[in-house]
């Protein structure tokens, strides 16, 4: 509990946080391990380097204690913007630092990429919550990044070949996407979410049921696009 009383402080990366980046990877390792999925493994000089390119954001205490970390990938020659890699240390856990983490790296890609798309891949709701307070609205994969090399980092995710079964069409993680050039305002989008959020949290447990219990049959049929509107269609 002492740890939640201290003062942290959320702010771009700077060089001398470079000595966080193995604590941070070994990090992401082991809660995507403890979720049973995964984002794109990442080295501790991958993070060094997105500290040099001012590309990440840091929450630390007072102390110099490591609380959490989340930085920016570009994709498409800059039309696409992911801010990836939210972590956030055990012990400082549901203390509303993880929101404070995503309302800076947000600000940050739209200070660096104004016109860029801004999207993400979560399976935890508590980051779709979040998400859907910046103005994110739920989307098919279709509306996201066709980058080879985007798709290539899913390979370390335990749900590669259930992503490749679908033909990257979906997979585990839900889709987020904020367009500055058309979007919802960050009121419709946290409406939506409360008003859904028990249809979301089932719509994870029947991606888990459907897509395992497809992919232990090796059905190859993948699923169509949709708008926030439509979004549940997606499993009628």
């Amino acid at each position: 509990m002492d740890n939640l009383n201290q003062e942290i402080i959320v702010r771009v990366a700077e060089a001398a946080d470079k000595k966080y980046a193995i604590i941070i990877t070994d990090e992401m390792e082991a809660s995507a391990k403890a979720r049973g999925t995964g984002i794109a493994k990442r080295s501790p000089e991958y993070i060094e380097k997105k500290i040099d390119e001012g590309k990440a954001v840091i929450a630390l205490t007072s102390k110099g204690e490591w609380v959490g970390f989340c930085y920016i990938e570009t994709w498409s020659h800059g039309e696409y913007v992911a801010n990836s890699g939210l972590i956030v240390a055990p012990h400082f856990r549901k203390s509303g630092v993880a929101k404070q983490i995503k309302q800076t790296i947000f600000r940050l890609s739209r200070k660096m990429f104004p016109e860029a798309k801004i999207f993400g891949l979560t399976t935890g709701l508590a980051v779709m919550k979040i998400n859907s307070e910046l103005g994110y609205e739920p989307v098919t994969y279709s509306e996201l990044t066709q980058d080879e090399q985007f798709w290539a980092g899913c390979k370390s995710c335990v749900n590669y070949e259930i992503l490749m079964s679908k033909d990257r069409k979906n997979c585990m993680c839900t889709a987020m996407l904020y367009d500055p050039k058309d979007h919802y305002e960050p009121e419709e989008t946290k409406a939506f979410f409360e008003e859904n959020k028990t249809g979301l949290e089932r719509l994870q447990r029947l991606k888990q049921w459907k897509f395992l219990k497809a992919f232990r049959k090796k059905d190859k049929t993948g699923t169509g696009s949709g708008t926030l509107k439509s979004f549940f269609n997606l499993f009628h």
